[in-house]
């Protein structure tokens, strides 16, 4: 009987691929194990084992696969399982949803090194002239990949060549030590067996009457190992104030043993203290709207105003969870904001509290996946819209906090999944709890509130039923008119800024865009100099000396001259973070203020610094870009000023407005969070446009019933489903004929659907690419998976048409 072995591949295609395994094998493994499999001529991929089948009959050459990787599952049927529903609803294949959720070090391909069996030999008669070059370069070195081997012998194809090596018994593959992972270990001090006999002891400190330092080092050892077997090298060092070579003297003379111990790079070190908070009447009234929503099994959505105390709902419920030996998930969607929220976590539930985003490490990924995948005890997990993909085994609860924010969708690559929605499939699929909070929830999520699908839980005060922030729009037209503007600053904003500086508190300043400005320009000829590689001009960094395009990162110095007239005047429009701080330092030099943006905030523990400086108010002003907006908790923040609130009016989306209010009502929620009311100054040029005059009085329902009916009229979401399919190529006219040849095949699809473009974005060039969108809206009565698989079936027909195979096609479900 023949054993096949149906396995998912880290690549773009859409269905499994079946390897032969013999009936060992067949017993051994079990879905959600690794495998390395051939795949292509000379490729080692790791796949993920799904089913093992008997007797199949398949178009292709079945291959053997090379060996077993896991002694046990690194995930169960489920996660295939919720794999398989982002690849059917966001219209992509199984593998990519596979490579990003495993880490990459668990993630091997074509890294498998070879070395040489014991018992090879040069001299063997038997051996051909590939396999002697073999053997001859692993005596000089230790081990070879593939790919050296592929240089060695200057051919595509080697692995039928290792494989019959293998079989000779003349190497040996060794995957561990492609692992890219590597264990973190540390030192550990304890006291020879030998001396653990009093009167031994005691001759030996009778004899270090001149040996101070020795003495001390074994003094400390012993008050620090109560109750220990082992302590940390370093630590000893520290606490008895002597060098490594005292200790190093110590094992030398066999007194003192040292051990390698393998430690978690995640398992922080237990925080002081772990009451945890008493909630308010309006906090516990809205714990029990929770509880009530999740007794009927529906998602929950949290509107609390900013400050209004949701994170301390959060804590409640997870202690709850994690006391009932369930996993949590807590999903942020900016990486500061997690930077916050560690320490209060930390506070009341100790090494309970792992943490998974793109800023740490691959070693830490894997640690958090491993620990997740044990479930050993119940863990919360605070994360970005990674975390989500994360090996669940016991999950009772999700949180998905600031649920509006759009940095929960995942553009590129693919998947192109939205964490807020693809949470809630997998709290069904899990039987977990789903709760989003937000001050300022999206229009869909409160929509579904309206309808029923969703429980609505509503937090009115703020804690300690501190007034909202006062918010005041100023009339920048007015104030320019009248000559009160210094620099991008109004004298009101000055004057406000002076206040607080004298009152000891700080202040936030809001500008959504980063760099000195975005614009170059010359005032003789009105050149102004551009990117070569997308269609938008170069943005002005000036602590850097640099112009930078902030789609494909290309920079070059700042011109002297005008490169079309040779003019030397040359100035520059709008602004960004770098100028409102270097005219900050005009108007108040004695003042220190700090930037928060994307070129601030690279480094791993760059927010954590940046926070810090704020909390322990060694800054003054704090001046930044949309991630100032997302949740930070500043105790001591009494002002915040918006440079200018029309920027994000007057942007060509339908989602304009609502994300508007969102932002500004989020930022001006950083304000006076303790005693004393906050205060917020919106610069504008439109002061009586209906959003800013909504954000003024925090009129949320109006701004949803207004929006509603808009989105209503125009067949947006929630009435209606997006579906963007964006085309890529180098050629201008190529792009536009795959659009329109899209188009054209898309008109057979089901009446009622709309289909809008092709057309090219606001910025249709990026890195050297065209890009051309094709829009398709489809209704409440239309079958979502049936226009789905029609659009796929026309990308198949599409990927087949010979002059558009160099053109990329992406489709993007829920693009909004």
């Amino acid at each position: 009987m023949s054993y096949y072995l149906d396995v998912i591949l880290p690549l773009p295609l859409e269905r499994y691929f079946s390897y032969k395994i013999n009936a060992a094998e067949a017993e051994f493994i079990k879905p959600g194990m690794r495998v390395a499999v051939p795949f292509g001529k000379s490729k080692l991929y790791t796949g993920i084992a799904v089913e093992v089948r008997e007797n199949i009959s398949v178009a292709y050459e079945v291959k053997d696969i090379e060996f077993v990787i896991d002694e046990a599952p690194i995930l169960d049927k489920d996660q295939i399982r919720f794999w398989e529903w982002i690849a059917s609803y966001y219209l992509c294949s199984v593998g990519q949803v596979m490579k990003a959720s495993l880490p990459k070090s668990l993630l091997l391909e074509s890294e498998t090194t070879i070395q040489a069996h014991d018992d090879a030999s040069l001299d063997q008669s038997d051996l051909t002239d590939h396999e002697y070059l073999i053997l001859e370069a692993l005596e000089h070195r230790q081990a070879l990949k593939v790919d050296d081997i592929t240089l060695l012998l200057d051919r595509k194809t080697v692995l039928p060549i290792l494989k019959k090596m293998l079989a000779k018994k003349l190497i040996i593959l060794q995957e561990e030590l492609n692992n890219t992972y590597k264990s973190k270990t540390e030192r550990y001090i304890q006291l020879a067996p030998i001396y653990s006999d009093e009167e031994q002891l005691k001759e030996l400190l009778d004899s270090m009457t001149r040996a101070h330092k020795q003495r001390e080092v074994l003094m400390t050892l012993f008050m620090m190992s109560a109750g220990k077997k082992s302590v940390k090298s370093k630590e000893l060092e520290k606490r008895a104030g002597v060098s490594r070579a005292v200790l190093k003297s110590l094992i030398d003379k066999e007194i003192l043993e040292e051990t390698e111990q393998e430690v978690s790079r995640m398992l922080m070190e237990a925080q002081a203290g772990n009451d945890l908070y008493e909630l308010t009447l309006q906090q516990q009234e809205a714990y029990t709207g929770i509880k009530n929503a999740f007794v009927k099994d529906k998602v929950c959505l949290l509107h609390g105003v900013t400050s209004s105390g949701k994170t301390e709902i959060y804590v409640k419920l997870i202690e709850e969870y994690l006391a009932q030996g369930k996993q949590c998930l807590y999903l942020l969607p900016e990486i500061a904001l997690t930077t916050q929220l560690i320490g209060r976590l930390q506070y009341y539930f100790k090494h309970r509290v792992l943490i998974y985003h793109s800023k740490y490490s691959l070693n830490e990924r894997q640690e958090v996946w491993t620990h997740v995948l044990e479930a050993k005890e119940p863990y919360v997990i605070i994360g970005a819209r990674s975390a989500l993909l994360l090996p669940f085994v016991q999950l009772g609860l999700i949180i998905v906090d600031e649920e509006h924010e759009t940095s929960f969708k995942q553009f590129d690559p693919a998947p192109r999944y939205h964490a807020r929605d693809t949470a809630i499939i997998l709290g069904k699929m899990k039987a977990a709890h789903i709760l989003l909070g937000s001050a300022t929830p999206s229009i869909e999520s409160y929509y579904n509130t309206t309808v029923g699908k969703f429980e609505l839980v509503e937090l009115k005060k703020r804690y300690g039923n501190i007034l909202m922030p006062e918010i005041n729009v100023i009339d920048i037209k007015e104030k320019h008119r009248k000559k009160r503007m210094t620099g991008h600053f109004s004298d009101t904003l000055i004057e406000a800024m002076t206040q607080v500086f004298n009152d000891k508190e700080q202040v936030i300043l809001f500008q959504n865009r980063r760099g000195y400005a975005p614009i170059m320009e010359c005032n003789t000829c009105g050149h102004a100099p551009q990117c070569p590689n997308c269609d938008v001009s170069l943005t002005v960094h000036q602590h850097r000396a640099q112009m930078r395009c902030h789609y494909c990162g290309f920079h070059t110095f700042i011109p002297k001259e005008c490169a079309a007239c040779s003019g030397t005047a040359l100035d520059t429009k709008g602004f960004g973070t770098e100028q409102i701080e270097a005219e900050f330092k005009e108007i108040f030099p004695n003042q220190k203020i700090a930037r928060m943006d994307l070129d601030t905030t690279r480094g791993k523990y760059s927010y954590e610094n940046l926070i810090e400086q704020v909390e322990n108010r060694e800054v003054d002003c704090l001046v930044g870009t949309q991630m100032l907006t997302k949740g930070l908790d500043f105790r001591h923040v009494s002002l915040v000023g918006v440079l200018n609130a029309d920027a994000m009016l007057n942007f060509p989306d339908f989602r304009a407005h609502e994300r508007c209010f969102q932002l500004l009502t989020q930022v001006a929620g950083r304000a006076g969070r303790t005693l004393k009311r906050g205060t917020v100054l919106l610069q504008s040029y439109n002061p009586h446009h209906m959003i800013l005059q909504q954000v003024s009085t925090y009129d949320y329902k109006t701004m949803f019933k207004e929006q509603l009916e808009e989105r209503y009229q125009f067949k947006y979401p929630p009435y209606q489903r997006l579906i963007r399919i964006t085309f890529k190529h180098r050629d201008y006219t190529t792009t536009l004929n795959a659009g329109q040849w899209f188009v054209g095949a898309l008109q057979q699809i089901e009446e009622g659907v709309e289909v809008l473009g092709p057309e090219f974005p606001p910025v249709s060039r990026v890195r050297n690419l065209y890009h051309v969108h094709v829009i398709v809206k489809l209704g409440k009565t239309h079958a979502p998976e049936t226009i789905k698989g029609f659009i796929s079936r026309v990308k198949k027909s599409f990927e087949s048409i010979k002059q558009y195979r160099a053109v990329r096609c992406n489709i993007d479900v829920d693009c909004y």
